[in-house]
């Protein structure tokens, strides 16, 4: 079983930058491939990013591609979401979750574990 708990949200101005981490504790941490979803009011919650239990791989959704960058840190058993050239429709709840084996997915369901989330507010 995987904890994890996500920090580093917060209110930026569109343009600008933030590093999302996300902390997970438990011995198996490197069993499982971790995602980034995030979810704006109104809306269902979406893939955003994934690394797999190595970090050699990575997948991320269009919304994302050549702004955002996952990258996780075996040693110390953390996964980052960093964000560059934030949009406002980036606004929403950043979510980490960890998903046992190594196949990535985009798909919500396929992840086991979740945090609560984090605020991500992006100002116009």
């Amino acid at each position: 079983q995987v904890q994890v708990v996500e920090s580093g949200g917060g209110l930026v101005q569109a343009g600008g930058s933030l590093r999302l981490s996300c902390a997970a504790s438990g011995r198996t941490f490197n069993s499982y491939a971790m995602g980034w979803f995030r979810q704006a009011p109104g809306k269902e919650r979406e893939f955003v990013a994934a690394i797999s239990m190595s970090g050699d791989r990575t997948i991320y959704a269009d919304s994302g591609k050549a702004r955002f960058t996952i990258s996780r840190d075996v040693a110390a058993n953390s996964v980052y979401l960093h964000m560059n050239s934030l949009k406002p429709e980036d606004t929403a709840v950043y979510y980490c979750a960890a998903k046992l084996g190594g196949v990535l997915s985009t798909v919500a369901n396929l992840y086991a574990y979740w945090g609560q989330g984090t605020q991500v507010t992006v100002s116009s």
